[in-house]
C-alpha cells in the first residue's frame, strides 16, 4: 500500500485500484485528526457510540451494515459543520471471551480451576492484549470514521467505576435484589444466561403422555422432558375443569419416585390443551415455579450445574439429563404408564448462544434488576417523543417488550467480567460497595464470587464512555447521543437496557434522540446466512476483491429501514462497476478541463443540456438531504446511483462532447462539469469515501472531502427548468430510436452514415442538430443523397424523420421486425383510444380536455399506422 498525498488531476491513474490506496488514505485521515470530536469547538454536537463488538469478534456483514450506516450519518454531519463524534470501543464479552481462553487451556489438559481466579483473569487479559480486538483493525478497512483517541473497553478503569456506581445506586434504591428464581442455565458454561444469550430454534424431540396414580385417582400429563418428573411436586388443572373436580385437593402417587403429590387448581392451566392437566416441576420450569409459589409447593432441584440427575432419591441419580430421559422413559414403559408417544415432536428449544448447549431452566440464587419502574420510564420516553424509533412500525415491538418485561438476571457464574460489588458478613450482612467506599474487612467477610452480565456494562455505554459518573466536558457535549443505529434483532435487549439505565442515571434524559433499526443481511435468495448452510460471505474478502466503497455502496443501496436485505458477491461486483464508472467519468471531465472554481455561465448562455443537468442536480441534492434526514439510506443511494449512471454519465457527458468541441459553449460546459462533479462527489462521499476522496481532491485541489462542506441549495446554482428538461427528453428519445435502428441493422458504432434530419425545427429541436448527428454518427448528406431507410420518431408537437443512406446495408428482415413492433404499438394505442371514446360513461363524465387528449392520441395512432404500413409495403420482399 502507498501512503502518498492525494492525487491531483494529472496524477490520477487510468484505473481505480482501491487496494493500493485505501489503507494509506484512511491513515492520513486519522493522522490529521479529522474524526476527533472537540467539545470546545462551539459547533453543534452530533454523536453516535458504536454498538460495541465483542473483543473476540471479527468483522461480519452485520457489523459492516451497522458501521456503513453510522459512518454515512457521521460523515454527512461533519461536512455540515457539526462537532461530529463517532466513539469506538469493544465489549469484554464475558462468556465468549472466557470460553476462548478456557479452550486454549484445554489443549494442555488444564482448566481455569488449575490456576485460580486471579491467575486465570490475568491470562484473559494477556489474550486480550495479544489477540483480542482484531475487529478494530478491520473497521479501518471499511473506512469507519471513528475517534480513535476516545476508544473505550467495557472493563476499562473508568467504565468499571461507572458499573460499580450504577450497581450501588440501584441497590440502594431497592432496584437490585438477590433471590431464588428460575433462570436460563448453561450446563457447559456453568453460568446463568440472559434471554439475549439464548437462541431458540426448532429441535426434534418427543412428547410423552404419562399416567400418574391409578384407577379413579389417575391423571395423564404430557412432557417433552420426561426426566424432570423426578422433581415433580404437584399436578395442576384448571379450577373449572369438570373432569378433575374429584381430584382437586387430593394426592396421587408420583411414578418411579413413590412420594405423594397434590392435585392443585390453577387458572394458568389451559383446559383445552392436551389433557388439561400439567405436571408441576417448580425448580425446572418458569411457569411451574409460579404455580409452585402460588400453592406453596416444595421446589427440589434434581439436576446439578452440569445437567446431571442428583438428589432425586432414585436409581437415576448420576445420569446425564439426556441419558436419564431415555432411562426414565423405558422404566415408565415397563410399568405400563406411558399412554402415548409422539416422535418426532418438533418444538422450540433454547440453546446457549456461545456453545450451542441445550439450556436448562433451573432454580438458582441470583441477582436481579427490578425492571418495572425502569421499563415504564423507557416506554414513556418513546411515547412522549423524547426518543423516536425508525421505522415507526417497530414501536409496537418495543412497547410489547417494555410493557411486559420480566426482572433481569444480572449475575453470572464466571471469572471474567465486573465482579459484583457486594460483600457478605459473618452474621448475614449484605453490603453493596460504591467506587469511593472501602469494602468491609475482617474475619468472615467475603465478596460475591459472581460477575455481572455483560449487558449490564454495555447498558451504560452511551454515558459511561463519556466519563459518567463524573461531570465531564464530553458528557455535557455529547449526551444524549444523536442516533443509535442497530439491528432490530437486539431491540429488546441492548436498546431497552440502555434506555432504562440512561433515563435512570441521567435525570430522565434518554441516551439517544433517534433509534434507527435495520434488518438482517440475507443471501441472494433471501435465506438467513449461516456457516452450516455454507452461504456466509466474508466482508473482508469482498473488500479485498472489490474495495470498501463497493461493499458500502451495496449495503447502503439495500438498507431499507427495518427490513432485511439480500446480498451477493455479484451485487458487490456491480457496485464496483459503479465506482469504476464514476472514476472514468470524473477523469473524462477533468481531462477536458472541468473547473469547479469557474462561475457557471449566465442562464442565457446555458444550453438545454446544461439547464437540465443543473436542475436535476438541484433536485437530487434536495432529495438526498431529505432522505438521509429520514434515515432512508436505500432510496438516497438509489437516487444518487441513477443520477450518476443514467443521467450524468449516459447523457450529459455525451451531450457535453459536442459542446466542448464548440468554442461558443466549451467554457460554460467546463464550468458546469466542474460544478456538477464537485457537488456529486461530496454527496457521494459519506457512502463511498475512498474513491470520492481521490476524485474530489484531484478535481478541486482541496484538502479532503472529509472536511469539505456538504452541498446546500445555494451550491447547486440552478432550479429545475421544465422546458429545457422536456427538450432534452425529446433528444434522448430521438437518439435512442436512431441508435436502436443502427443496432438492429448491424451498423458498426464507428461507421458514419449520411442522413437528413427532417422536422427538428418544427418540434423545437433545431438547435440540437449537431448534438443528434454527433451522438448517432450521422453525416451531412451530399448533393446526390438517396435515402434507403427512414426512422420516424413521434415527439410532442410533431414527428422527426431521419432519412438515412445505408448504401444497401439495410437488413430487410430486421427493419421489417422493427416496423412491425411500431405498427403493433400504434394499433394498441388506437384500440385503447377507441375503447374509451366508445364508452359514453367516459365521454360524458371525463373533463373535456381529457377527452380531447384521447382524440388527439387516436389521430396520432392513425397517422402512425398509415405511415408504418406504407413503409412496410415499400420494403423489398427479402
Amino acid at each position: 500500500m502507498t501512503d502518498t498525498l492525494p492525487p491531483r488531476t494529472a496524477d490520477l491513474p487510468a484505473k481505480w485500484n482501491p487496494g493500493e490506496v485505501e489503507g494509506g488514505m484512511y491513515q492520513r485521515w486519522v493522522d490529521r485528526g479529522y474524526f476527533e470530536g472537540d467539545p470546545a469547538s462551539g459547533k453543534p454536537p452530533f454523536s453516535i457510540v458504536i454498538p460495541p463488538p465483542n473483543v473476540t469478534g471479527s468483522l461480519h456483514l452485520g457489523h459492516a451494515m451497522d458501521h456503513t450506516l453510522i459512518d454515512i450519518l457521521t460523515r454527512r454531519r461533519r461536512m455540515q459543520g457539526y462537532d461530529a463524534l463517532w466513539l469506538p470501543g469493544m465489549d469484554h464479552a464475558g462468556i465468549a471471551t472466557q470460553n476462548v481462553v478456557e479452550k486454549q487451556l484445554a489443549t494442555d489438559g488444564k482448566t481455569r480451576h488449575d490456576f485460580g481466579r486471579d491467575q486465570f483473569v490475568d491470562k484473559v487479559w494477556d489474550w486480550k492484549a495479544e489477540s483480542g480486538g482484531s475487529i478494530l483493525g478491520q473497521m479501518r478497512r471499511l473506512g469507519d470514521g471513528v475517534d480513535w483517541s476516545r476508544e473505550r473497553f467495557t472493563l476499562d478503569e473508568g467504565l468499571s467505576r461507572a458499573v460499580q456506581t450504577m450497581f450501588k445506586r440501584l441497590f440502594d434504591d431497592d432496584l437490585i435484589y438477590r433471590a431464588e428464581r428460575i433462570i436460563n442455565w448453561c450446563p457447559r458454561c456453568h453460568t446463568a444466561l440472559s434471554d439475549i444469550e439464548v437462541d431458540h430454534h426448532d429441535d426434534e424431540g418427543e412428547l410423552v403422555s404419562i399416567r400418574y396414580g391409578d384407577g379413579e385417582d389417575s391423571i395423564v400429563v404430557a412432557t417433552t422432558r420426561v426426566e424432570t418428573m423426578l422433581g415433580d411436586t404437584g399436578v395442576a388443572v384448571h379450577p373449572d375443569d369438570e373432569r378433575y373436580q374429584h381430584l382437586i385437593g387430593r394426592e396421587i402417587e408420583l411414578p418411579l419416585v413413590g412420594r405423594r403429590i397434590p392435585v392443585v387448581a390453577d387458572e394458568h392451566v389451559d383446559p383445552s390443551f392436551g389433557t388439561g392437566a400439567v405436571k408441576v416441576t417448580p425448580a425446572h420450569d418458569p411457569n411451574d415455579f409460579e404455580i409452585g409459589q402460588r400453592h406453596n409447593l416444595p421446589m427440589p432441584s434434581i439436576l446439578d450445574d452440569s445437567g446431571v440427575v442428583t438428589n432425586s432419591g432414585t436409581r437415576f441419580d448420576g445420569l446425564d439429563r439426556f441419558a436419564a430421559r431415555e432411562a426414565v422413559r423405558e422404566e415408565l414403559r415397563a410399568q405400563g404408564r406411558i399412554v402415548a408417544e409422539k416422535r418426532p415432536y418438533v418444538h422450540a428449544v433454547g440453546h446457549c448462544s456461545r456453545c450451542d448447549t441445550v439450556v436448562e431452566p433451573r432454580l438458582s440464587l441470583q441477582w436481579f434488576v427490578r425492571v418495572a419502574p425502569l421499563a415504564k420510564a423507557a416506554g414513556d420516553a418513546v411515547r412522549d417523543g423524547r426518543t423516536t424509533i425508525h421505522p415507526k412500525e417497530l414501536e409496537k415491538r418495543f412497547f410489547d417488550w417494555v410493557d411486559n418485561m420480566h426482572d433481569w438476571t444480572i449475575s453470572r457464574q464466571l471469572w471474567w467480567g465486573h465482579r459484583i460489588p457486594v460483600w457478605y458478613g459473618p452474621n448475614g450482612e449484605v453490603v453493596a460497595v460504591g467506587p469511593d467506599e472501602e469494602p468491609p474487612s475482617g474475619e468472615g467477610w467475603h465478596q460475591d464470587e459472581d460477575v455481572l452480565d455483560t449487558w449490564f456494562s454495555s447498558g451504560l455505554w452511551p454515558f459511561s464512555t463519556f466519563g459518567w459518573p463524573e461531570d465531564t466536558a464530553d458528557l455535557r457535549q455529547y449526551y444524549p447521543t444523536s442516533v443509535l443505529v442497530t439491528g432490530y434483532d437486539i431491540l429488546f435487549f441492548w436498546v431497552v437496557r440502555m434506555m432504562m439505565f440512561g433515563l435512570y442515571a441521567m435525570d430522565g434524559r434518554p441516551p439517544f434522540e433517534h433509534v434507527v433499526l435495520h434488518g438482517l443481511i440475507r443471501d441472494q435468495f433471501g435465506k438467513k446466512m449461516s456457516k452450516s448452510k455454507g452461504n456466509t460471505i466474508d466482508p473482508l474478502a469482498l473488500i479485498d476483491e472489490f474495495g470498501a466503497d463497493a461493499l458500502r455502496f451495496t449495503i447502503a443501496r439495500g438498507a431499507n429501514p427495518g427490513s432485511d436485505m439480500s446480498l451477493s458477491t455479484e451485487w458487490v461486483a456491480g457496485s464496483r462497476n459503479f465506482t469504476t464508472k464514476l472514476w472514468n467519468a470524473a477523469r473524462f471531465a477533468m481531462s477536458n478541463g472541468a473547473d469547479p472554481t469557474a462561475p457557471l455561465p449566465d442562464e442565457s448562455r446555458r444550453t438545454d443540456a446544461d439547464r437540465w443537468i443543473l436542475g436535476r442536480l438541484a433536485e437530487v441534492r434536495e432529495e438526498t438531504d431529505a432522505l438521509l434526514e429520514d434515515f432512508q439510506f436505500s432510496k438516497a443511494t438509489e437516487g444518487l446511483y441513477h443520477f450518476t449512471w443514467d443521467e450524468l454519465c449516459d447523457w450529459y457527458l455525451e451531450l457535453a462532447k459536442p459542446q466542448l468541441a464548440d468554442e461558443a459553449t466549451a467554457e460554460g460546459t467546463r464550468a458546469v462539469l466542474g460544478h456538477v462533479f464537485d457537488t456529486l462527489l461530496r454527496l457521494l462521499h459519506p457512502i463511498t469515501p475512498f474513491v470520492t476522496e481521490a476524485l474530489w481532491t484531484g478535481l478541486t485541489g482541496g484538502e479532503s472531502a472529509v472536511i469539505a462542506p456538504w452541498p446546500t441549495a445555494e451550491d447547486t446554482g440552478a432550479r429545475p427548468d421544465e422546458a429545457a428538461a422536456g427538450r432534452v427528453e425529446a433528444i434522448q428519445k430521438l437518439i435512442t430510436e436512431v441508435r436502436r435502428f443502427r443496432t438492429e441493422q448491424g451498423l458498426p458504432d464507428k461507421r458514419s452514415v449520411a442522413a437528413k434530419l427532417v422536422g427538428l425545427d418544427e418540434v423545437g429541436l433545431g438547435g440540437h442538430r449537431k448534438a443528434v448527428a454527433f451522438l448517432t454518427r450521422l453525416d451531412a448528406p451530399g448533393d446526390e443523397f438517396a435515402p434507403t431507410a427512414t426512422v420516424e420518431v413521434a415527439l410532442a408537437g410533431g414527428t422527426v424523420h431521419v432519412e438515412l443512406d445505408t448504401s444497401g446495408a439495410i437488413d430487410v428482415a430486421a427493419e421489417r421486425a422493427r416496423l412491425g413492433r411500431d405498427l403493433a404499438a400504434a394499433q394498441k394505442e388506437l384500440e385503447q383510444a377507441d375503447k374509451k371514446l366508445g364508452n359514453p360513461k367516459f365521454t360524458e363524465k371525463a373533463p373535456a380536455n381529457v377527452v380531447e387528449g384521447i382524440r388527439a392520441r387516436r389521430e396520432v395512432a392513425l397517422a402512425d399506422i398509415e405511415r408504418v404500413t406504407a413503409r412496410l409495403a415499400a420494403l423489398p420482399a427479402s
